[in-house]
């Protein structure tokens, strides 16, 4: 066997292998018990017109085993809706959507993942949180200072993408940006940007999904951001999404 050729193949499964350490690393350094922001969202459309939204956010827990509640604040349209999250470490999340206008709950379907969340350019399915053993991964190489990172999610996760490119800093294991890919065609380009230090971790201040299809683009930016802050399982609940609706 040529020696280039078995040098290739021995390397490959170390390089996958590292490949996912490398996610879990930067998962690892994320983790936190608890987080609270509130988030102010501009939308801007194919048009250029900007709508602006709030909302608040909690979770409990970190990666595959969190709950989190984000609620809206602003405008008055959308004022008290709310999504509750229950992800999981083996499956897909459980999520349940509450609009206090018609004072109503309803479970988000597995086929409805990958449609808009409220006017945004995140879907259902951006807005959870996964395990990092839920895909598998390979390393691409190194761009500017990042590692460059192929994820294909497992059937488990039942995703409407089928795969995703990660770009994790080197310095510090921070995403920088995602690309997500349904059938070979990029559909979704995720950037985070004002990276700083927070509580000792570092954390993405500023978040930009751009939706290639529709040429729109939603801008996330983390204000009032806390870590490790008192939370209860019970704000996590169905009764509490309706009591604070």
């Amino acid at each position: 066997m040529n020696r280039l050729i078995a040098l290739a193949l021995l390397a490959a499964p170390l390089m996958a292998q590292n490949a996912r350490d490398i996610v879990n690393e930067a998962q690892k350094r994320a983790r936190a018990d608890s987080q609270r922001y509130e988030g102010t969202l501009e939308v801007i459309d194919s048009k250029r017109k900007i709508t602006t939204k709030r909302w608040t956010y909690i979770r409990l827990g970190s990666a595959g085993e969190s709950k989190a509640v984000l609620r809206f604040t602003e405008p008055a349209e959308v004022k008290g809706v709310a999504l509750l999250i229950h992800n999981h470490p083996d499956r897909a999340s459980d999520q349940w959507m509450w609009t206090p206008a018609v004072a109503r709950d309803r479970r988000i379907a597995l086929q409805d993942r990958r449609t808009r969340f409220f006017g945004t350019d995140f879907t259902f399915e951006d807005l959870e949180e996964r395990d990092v053993d839920r895909s598998s991964y390979k390393l691409l190489g190194e761009e500017n200072g990042a590692w460059k990172i192929e994820s294909e999610p497992k059937p488990e996760a039942r995703s409407q993408y089928d795969k995703v490119l990660l770009w994790i800093r080197k310095d510090n294991y921070v995403f920088i940006q995602a690309e997500s890919y349904s059938k070979d065609k990029l559909v979704r380009r995720l950037k985070y940007s004002d990276i700083e230090r927070v509580q000792g971790i570092w954390t993405a201040r500023t978040l930009e999904m751009h939706d290639l299809g529709r040429n729109s683009r939603t801008i996330l930016k983390l204000e009032e951001l806390q870590y490790n802050v008192p939370l209860q399982p019970s704000q996590f609940t169905l009764q509490s999404l309706r009591r604070e609706g």
